[in-house]
């Protein structure tokens, strides 16, 4: 059995007398400060010496004068603390000296009201000290009502919401058009989504009778666009139509898919469609695709332009005849990349570039079964990766990572912009001066000069403003441009002479054949790492 030590004062004719009783087995040890605040609650005058000297040698049940005076008797009684943030009101007791009266339940109901607790009495407890006094030792007395905490609504999507998944390979590294997770597929009556409504919970309260409210929840609907139809209960969403799913800033869109059974060319004439384009043949050179959502096409690209709100992905390629345009909001996967200019807002995956101009806000990854960039400009906000880069006929190749390729592309076009100011300026300083002359010398300029002189001076002042912003803006992007410190090239297997590298403004030229390798900045340099 194990008992906290405890103590008990006794009113004898000639003073004050303490009984301390020691600890029994695991309880815990009497504190000094426990007894010198009841003493001075009874208003007692005490050797604090001779306490804490007989606390400390405690280990039988002992008595000891303690002081002379002469007091009246204290009944039992009770220190309430409130803690843990008010969740729990912890009562202490202590036995009456000679003389006095026990407690009753109301006695310390009344004592817990005086303490500040108004809510959560604990009255099991306080009928267990009744039966079986025990001092000296903790009884939660109070127990506050926690809140009940809810939930966040969530929402589950049963298609792919993640465009940016790189598609599947065969196991000869070649891209498999067959089971491209990038697109989703619905079908009519297909479930789409469901919402899961926010529980807000339920409040609390405290043991002084204060409100707990719970956890604040985020509270969401399910948004959608056409096509789409709603349950009663507003929890499910379901697809109207055969289709493609998507999820555009949390709202979900099913668009239908417009086919053309074969080649893009003079009997379709160009497509202009709201959704997606499936073309099952060839698109000729000179025709125009433009759709919403995903172009798909089956066959060979010529020297056309496609342009999508969403994903392109070419079955075989784009042969582009340097007349060639892809551009993509979302991913370009493409069998082969000839004489073409490719923008994607995602990644670019394709299995070999030839001379083509190619950006990308995503990676690009060259490594399939052929694998190889030769010649053209490869841009990526992030990585390169190819199997082999450049050729041995030294072709010039330029890869660069590290930026928004919309960024380096402003950057580059201020750059331009601000070497062609001075030019400008000094033009019109030129004709300024002259026809400052012309006044000087008496001559009355007509009115058509008048207003030159009065265009040329304000384009002067926009020049001179222009360049002060062209500049603040390079600063601006050359610190976005140089802050992605992961961008990096790499090479599964050769890169050639002939081959320029830019990673985040720096430049690196390929003085002979590299295999196997990793190239990143560091500092303002380019090193190579292993692979």
């Amino acid at each position: 059995m194990s008992q906290n030590a405890y103590f008990q004062a006794e009113i004898k004719d000639d003073g004050i007398y303490l009984k301390l009783y020691p600890v029994c087995g695991a309880g815990e040890k009497l504190l000094f400060s426990e007894v010198d605040w009841y003493l001075n609650k009874i208003k007692v005058d005490y050797d604090k010496i001779q306490l804490s000297k007989a606390l400390n040698s405690l280990t039988e049940p002992l008595e000891i004068k303690i002081s002379g005076q002469k007091i009246l008797p204290e009944n039992e009684m009770v220190k309430v603390d409130i803690m843990e943030g008010r969740q729990v009101a912890v009562g202490r007791f202590y036995p009456p000296t000679t003389g006095g009266s026990l407690m009753t339940r109301e006695e310390i109901i009344n004592d817990l009201v005086k303490a500040g607790v108004k809510f959560g009495a604990a009255e099991d407890v306080i009928a267990e000290f009744l039966e079986n006094r025990t001092y000296c030792t903790e009884y939660e007395l109070a127990k506050a009502m926690p809140a009940t905490e809810g939930h966040h609504a969530k929402i589950t999507y049963y298609f792919n919401t993640d465009p940016s998944r790189l598609p599947k390979k065969n196991e000869d590294g070649s891209v498999n058009f067959h089971d491209l997770d990038t697109i989703s597929h619905v079908e009519r009556g297909q479930l789409l989504a469901t919402l899961e409504p926010a529980d807000p919970g339920k409040p609390g309260i405290d043991v002084c009778g204060n409100v707990l409210m719970p956890m604040k929840v985020d509270k969401q609907i399910l948004r959608f666009g056409k096509k789409i139809k709603q349950s009663e209960d507003g929890c499910s969403i379901y697809s109207e139509v055969n289709g493609h799913a998507s999820l555009v800033d949390g709202r979900v869109f099913v668009s239908d898919v417009f086919e053309v059974g074969a080649d893009v060319d003079v009997s379709t004439g160009d497509i202009n469609y709201d959704g997606n384009v499936h073309v099952k043949g060839s698109v000729r050179t000179g025709y125009k695709i433009k759709a919403t959502g995903d172009i798909i096409v089956d066959g060979v690209v010529e020297g056309a332009v496609l342009e999508a709100g969403g994903q392109i992905i070419l079955k075989r390629g784009i042969q582009g005849m340097t007349k060639g345009i892809l551009k993509a909001s979302s991913n370009i996967v493409a069998k082969f990349i000839e004489n073409a200019t490719v923008e994607a807002g995602g990644y670019v995956s394709t299995d070999s570039i030839l001379h083509s101009k190619v950006s990308a806000k995503g990676e690009i990854n060259v490594d399939g079964k052929r694998g190889f960039i030769t010649g053209g400009e490869i841009r990526s906000a992030n990585r390169i990766k190819v199997k082999t880069a450049g050729s041995t006929m030294g072709t010039m190749t330029l890869l660069e990572v590290g930026a928004d390729p919309d960024r380096i592309e402003e950057y580059r076009k201020l750059e331009r912009e601000l070497l062609e100011i001075p030019e400008q300026l000094e033009n019109l300083n030129k004709m300024l001066v002259l026809y400052a002359k012309k006044v000087r010398a008496g001559e009355k300029l007509s009115a058509d000069k008048v207003m030159y002189v009065k265009t040329a001076t304000k384009q002067k002042e926009f020049l001179t403003q222009r360049t002060v912003e062209i500049r603040e803006r390079l600063t601006d992007l050359t610190a976005i441009i140089e802050e992605n410190t992961r961008a990096h090239i790499k090479v599964h297997d050769t890169i050639y002479p002939g081959c320029k590298l830019i990673i985040s403004n720096v430049a690196y030229f390929v003085r002979k054949e590299v295999v196997y390798s990793r190239f990143v900045k560091k500092n303002a340099d380019i090193v190579i790492e292993p692979y």
